[in-house]
């Protein structure tokens, strides 16, 4: 009987781990560690320093030396490097001897055709630069785009915003370019609804291969995820226009911020509310600064901050500070809820909140990251 537990045990965590986990790193008594989404430590606090979780690895810190380590909390590369970067596509930048190489999960030096200076990768890519241009190359070390741009950013969703000429572009992960490097400026994503750009003194928006100018617009924004508006400012003033650069809410705030969940917040003094698409005013303007909405919640300000549902009613109280943290790692830059769960600071120290308002756990912790999903 005792032996049929312990197989069903291994089972469900063996099932656990493929289909991946949540877990946060968090600093308790100097140390650092990483609980699961019921605060629990699944690896104890024994780490002097420590990075969340990326592409499966962890680095952590140890006598000095940096390795690498499994949801398991198993050395899966020994500490042995002076400096290193994320694992991603499963590489990693690591410094070892005053020399920058990419290892892959085994630790093994991987050979690429950089000389010069190494980048991380990024969503399957990385920056190769020669002669002062950048290309790109792939995990397994091969070019992919020859260095002949001036700059690329960083990848979001399979594209990235590049330069040549002084002119911008948007190119994907194959190098080829999808939006023409014609651009004085250009956003740093590529969505659904389009890009914000701008050419010669014309703001407007990219889509569907046409820039299509906003009236008027002397500055445009990105839209968010799969907004259909975005913001763009006129005579000082700032509204909403959609993917034709046509105002669907005229310019009237003094500030704005993206769309998100059928809302956006907007300001004019020195109070923030928010309205919907149609841009009636929906939660009455009240705070002295709000977030976009996330997950059904959206934080705003007093003296500290809260959280307000898409009614406007106050769900947990403005008692905290919030902060978007290493959020990028989760895929989502938010400085509210994340799957559930939004980090806030007290006095007590760091923690995660749920939609309730509950302390996750009934824990803080001296720092904390937000949760990313371990694969």
């Amino acid at each position: 009987m005792q032996l049929k537990s312990t197989l069903i045990l291994s089972l469900f965590l063996v099932s656990s781990l493929s289909f991946g986990q949540e877990l946060a790193l968090v600093k308790e008594g100097g140390k650092a560690g990483y609980i699961n989404k019921s605060a629990e430590f699944v690896i104890p606090a024994q780490f002097d320093n420590a990075k969340s979780f990326s592409d499966g690895l962890a680095a952590v810190e140890q006598d000095k030396k940096w390795g690498f380590i499994n949801p398991a909390g198993e050395w899966v590369i020994q500490p042995e490097y002076d400096k290193v970067k994320y694992f991603d596509s499963g590489l990693a930048v690591v410094l070892k001897d005053d020399i920058w190489q990419y290892i892959d999960k085994s630790g093994t030096r991987v050979e690429t055709p950089v000389s010069d200076k190494y980048f991380d990768f990024n969503d399957g890519v990385a920056f190769y630069k020669a002669q002062d241009q950048i290309g790109l190359i792939g995990p397994d070390g091969e070019i992919i785009l020859e260095p002949t741009y001036d700059k690329i950013n960083k990848f979001r969703n399979g594209y990235a915003k590049a330069k040549k000429n002084d002119r911008w572009g948007i190119i994907d992960k194959t190098g080829k370019v999808v939006v023409p490097v014609e651009y004085t400026a250009i956003g740093n994503e590529l969505t659904p609804a389009g890009v914000d750009a701008r050419k010669g003194e014309s703001f407007g928006i990219v889509s569907n291969g046409t820039f299509n100018v906003i009236d008027g617009a002397d500055k445009v924004w990105g839209f968010h995820g799969d907004a259909k508006l975005t913001y763009a400012r006129k005579d000082k003033k700032i509204g909403f226009v959609n993917s034709k650069g046509e105002w669907v809410i005229p310019p009237s705030y003094d500030k704005a911020r993206a769309f998100s969940d059928g809302l956006a917040p907007v300001a004019n003094g020195k109070t923030w509310g928010y309205i919907n698409e149609s841009g009636e005013m929906v939660i009455e303007s009240s705070y002295r600064d709000a977030e976009i909405f996330s997950d059904g919640m959206a934080p705003v300000k007093d003296k500290k901050w809260g959280f307000v549902d898409k009614t406007g009613k106050l769900i947990i109280p403005m008692d905290y500070d919030i902060t978007a943290g290493l959020a990028f790692l989760s895929g989502r830059d938010s400085k509210g809820f994340i799957n559930g769960l939004a980090r806030v600071k007290s006095k007590k120290g760091w923690g995660f909140l749920d939609t309730s308002g509950k302390l996750l756990g009934d824990k803080w912790f001296e720092n904390a990251e937000p949760f990313v999903t371990v694969k």
